[in-house]
């Protein structure tokens, strides 16, 4: 037996003999200790043995002064006390104490549990009430002083160190409970709690993290700091790295992972109560989580009674608080996640992209690559972008781009820039004003089938990334200041992700602003200008599509870091992009001419490829292969969409299909 459990059992020596001295009080005071009911099933022969055969302890005094004389000597030599700890870690005087092992008796001794039985006439109930609990402490039920340690705000409530049951009973007959987690933490120094657990996270390990802003605030009692959370930032190792160098545990949870109807106010209880018996400073985000749902939510956490540790992706919002925290900016990312992969990862995220690459290799039995890591590290994206953006994973390449030299060299350095960009704006120290991001923004202009949504997917695929691909649908709204909302959430989120944003058809949200005729020109002028000021702070990568670059406002055109205008193909580009969408897997006749229809149409590679695909569908209705009328057809049907006229000087010696 360590010290801890036997400075605990010394005390419940002293809770024992206090329940004796009630036990033979009642039995005095009994007008009838024959009668065979009283107790139910617990004779007064009966109740007064209960606690004689308790067995003695060797080596610790049982006199309180004798017992915490030892446990002095104890605790100089360098033994925990759990119990001691306990107390000094709330603050509880010493009648909170002998309140709080009154309540955890019939847990750590069953006999108790009869004991009290007895004591409350009622042996169904075996657990101290509030009244039977400052008896045995030598209160009085009447004494507000008393009932007020028990009270919702009294330390052992509050913390939860005792829980209070059957709160529709009278006060004094409420059963108390000391919950399993404070016991195993009595008993042992740690224990489960089941609503801390899963929202707990694991750290990584980050020593090249600089902390010391942070350690240097809570060496001085901040109670709370704010860290504002950003794609590229170390911050949560930032937090646990300053928390660690001020000689303190660091307790890690995940408010994303709080079920949608959670009690915040337990919760935080639970994370209060856990923080303090660890001794741990509460590192805690996104506060998004708990805002979302409402500002008192987001309060009952910051203005908890532990240090705390916020952290979150906008702004300090001061309804969170009653008092200030100390707001700090985390350090950038150090280090690559992998050689040519783009990512911003944490070390959380990157040992669990490390992790999903491992697995993913492992299941076809091949060794690490690239590829797996890229995987493994785009699953690491929040999902909440997928719900404004359709997700694309790109499976095109630079080959299969029919473009001029000067177009794929462009689209080459947008990915350069975009690899390169950390070593250039971060190490170089080329970063712009202040009120400018890191992102990367390119405009692709070109007539509609010139190639534009399929380079953005080509150059997310060179990067590793995913393509999200924005649904203006979901962006513009007719009530004033909806569509600035749509934005921000959709720019909130993608800061969020390792990806590239794709804006089609961009110059319906970022046209020319107007002369201001009316309220309404106003407040589209007021859409144009917030949206520049939003791409300026963008950290990530966007590009952007239109086919009237003239429509584009000026101030927008100034603001890109690439400009690609995609010409429409000539006459051996049309060549090579009829023979790319038809493949050598397509059955083709004998009759078809490549060298005609490059010659003859004038298209660019999108409405090629419409006319390729319903070719294929013409000739496998009639069970044949792809033949020159079909082609034809199929040519014929695509000017029809185009509102084009079918001359005979384009489809010469085919114009009698037309």
């Amino acid at each position: 037996m360590n010290a801890a459990e036997r400075y605990l059992q010394g005390r419940l020596d002293g809770v024992r003999a206090r329940v004796a001295a009630a036990i033979e009080r009642r039995r005095a005071g009994d007008p009838d200790p024959g009668d065979r009911f009283r107790g139910l099933y617990v004779s007064d022969e009966q109740a007064g043995r209960l606690l004689d055969d308790r067995p003695p302890l060797a080596d610790v005094p049982t006199l309180d002064d004798d017992l915490e004389r030892w446990a002095d000597e104890r605790e100089q030599d360098g033994a925990v006390v759990h119990l001691r700890d306990t107390a000094r870690a709330f603050g509880l005087d010493p009648v909170e104490v002998e309140l709080m092992l009154v309540a955890a008796a019939p847990d750590l001794d069953p006999r108790l549990e009869r004991a009290y039985g007895y004591l409350h006439d009622d042996v169904t109930r075996r657990r101290a009430t509030i009244g039977l609990a400052i008896e045995l402490t030598g209160g009085r039920p009447d004494d507000p002083a008393a009932r007020a340690r028990l009270g919702p705000v009294g330390t052992l409530v509050r913390f939860g160190l005792v829980v209070v049951e059957e709160t529709d009973r009278p006060v004094l007959s409420r059963s108390l409970r000391v919950p399993d987690c404070v016991l195993d933490h009595l008993l042992a120094g740690q224990g489960a709690d089941p609503v801390v657990d899963a929202l707990r996270e694991r750290p990584v390990s980050a020593n090249d993290i600089d902390g010391e802003s942070l350690a240097r605030a809570l060496r001085f009692g901040c109670p709370l700091v704010y860290v504002r959370d950003r794609l590229g930032a170390a911050t949560l190792s930032f937090a646990v790295r300053g928390v660690h160098a001020a000689g303190r545990e660091a307790l890690v949870v995940d408010l994303d992972r709080l079920a949608p109807g959670a009690d915040v106010a337990a919760v935080t209880q639970s994370l209060v109560r856990a923080a303090r018996l660890d001794g741990a400073v509460l590192v805690a985000g996104p506060i998004e989580a708990l805002s979302e749902r409402d500002a008192a939510a987001a309060r009952q956490l910051a203005d908890a009674e532990v240090d705390t540790v916020l952290i979150g992706h906008r702004a300090w919002d001061p309804v969170w608080s009653r008092r200030p925290p100390l707001q700090l900016d985390p350090p950038d990312i150090t280090g690559d996640f992998a050689a040519g992969l783009p990512f911003r990862l944490t070390p959380e995220q990157a040992a669990r992209a490390r992790a999903a690459a491992e697995l993913q290799a492992t299941a076809f039995g091949e060794p690490v690559t690239l590829d797996h890591l890229a995987a493994g590290a785009r699953a690491q994206n929040a999902s909440g972008l997928e719900r404004l953006a359709l997700r694309i994973s790109p499976v095109a390449g630079f080959d299969d781009l029919v473009l001029p030299e000067p177009v794929t060299q462009q689209l080459t350095d947008i990915v350069a820039r975009v690899r390169h960009r950390t070593r250039v704006l971060g190490d170089w120290g080329m970063r712009r004003s202040a009120g400018k991001g890191r992102g990367v923004t390119a405009l692709f202009a070109g007539d509609s089938g010139t190639g534009k949504t399929l380079s953005a997917e080509v150059v997310a695929g060179a990067l590793g990334l995913d393509l999200y691909v924005i649904d203006l649908a979901t962006v513009i709204d007719k009530y004033i200041g909806e569509t600035e909302k749509n934005l921000d959430r959709i720019f909130r989120e993608a800061d969020r992700v390792n990806g590239v944003l794709l804006f089609d058809e961009a110059d319906a949200i970022f046209g020319k602003r107007s002369e201001v005729h009316d309220a309404r020109d106003r407040y589209a002028n007021v859409e144009v200008a917030y949206l520049l000021q939003r791409m300026e702070r963008f950290d990530g990568i966007a590009i952007l599509t239109t086919n009237l670059r003239a429509n584009l406002d000026d101030a927008f055109l100034r603001r890109l870091d690439a400009l690609v205008d995609f010409p429409t193909p000539d006459e051996p580009s049309r060549r090579l992009l009829w023979e790319r969408h038809l493949p050598r897997s397509l059955p083709t006749g004998s009759d078809v001419d490549l060298g005609f229809l490059a010659r003859a149409f004038d298209l660019p590679g999108g409405n090629i490829r419409n006319i390729a695909v319903s070719a294929a569908f013409l000739a496998a209705a009639a069970d044949r292969d792809v033949g020159m009328p079909d082609l034809i057809k199929a040519t014929v049907r695509e000017y029809r969409k185009l509102g084009r006229l079918c001359l005979e000087s384009e489809f010469g010696p085919y114009f009698s299909l037309v």
